[in-house]
């Protein structure tokens, strides 16, 4: 009996713990009511000639974030491997991250993949930070991965 007691004891530990590194790690997130790159496909950034709309019908919650997709397809390829797809910094912008260390808003379809992942850019009003990135990429990555780990520390 106190074995199953604690195993069980064990398992509701988990279960809290997984729960508060799931809720501490989306507050960092990017996200609008819970979904993650405004609704665009991650896995279309790797697959197509460039971003797609996904399908509300065709959507995954993973670890608090929910995301949709294009087709059943990319919808399995995430389930596979979803931190292949996942875009770096939360989804925020990888130059202002870089640059300032802070979480600045997107334009989805402004987007680098570096090394197999996923980088998304401001870009409006006549700023897009994709290009001051690529005026620096290393540093600024460098620089960007530092600060993010220091904002969900």
């Amino acid at each position: 009996m106190k074995k199953k007691l604690l195993v069980f004891s064990l398992l509701a530990f988990s279960v809290v713990v997984y729960a508060q590194n799931q809720t501490e790690r989306i507050k960092h997130f990017n996200l609008e009511d819970g979904l993650a790159i405004s609704g665009y496909d991650p896995v279309s950034y790797f697959t197509t000639n460039g971003p797609k709309l996904g399908d509300k019908k065709i959507a995954v919650r993973h670890q608090g974030a929910t995301y949709y997709f294009s087709s059943q397809n990319n919808k399995e390829l995430f389930l596979k491997s979803p931190s292949k797809y996942e875009p770096q910094y939360g989804g925020w912008c990888a130059f202002a991250m870089g640059d300032y260390g802070e979480k600045v808003e997107i334009n989805p379809k402004t987007f680098k993949i570096i090394d197999g992942k996923l980088y998304l850019f401001y870009n409006a009003y006549l700023t897009n930070t994709l290009k001051s990135w690529n005026k620096d990429e290393k540093n600024l990555k460098n620089k960007a991965d530092k600060n993010w780990v220091n904002i969900i520390k």
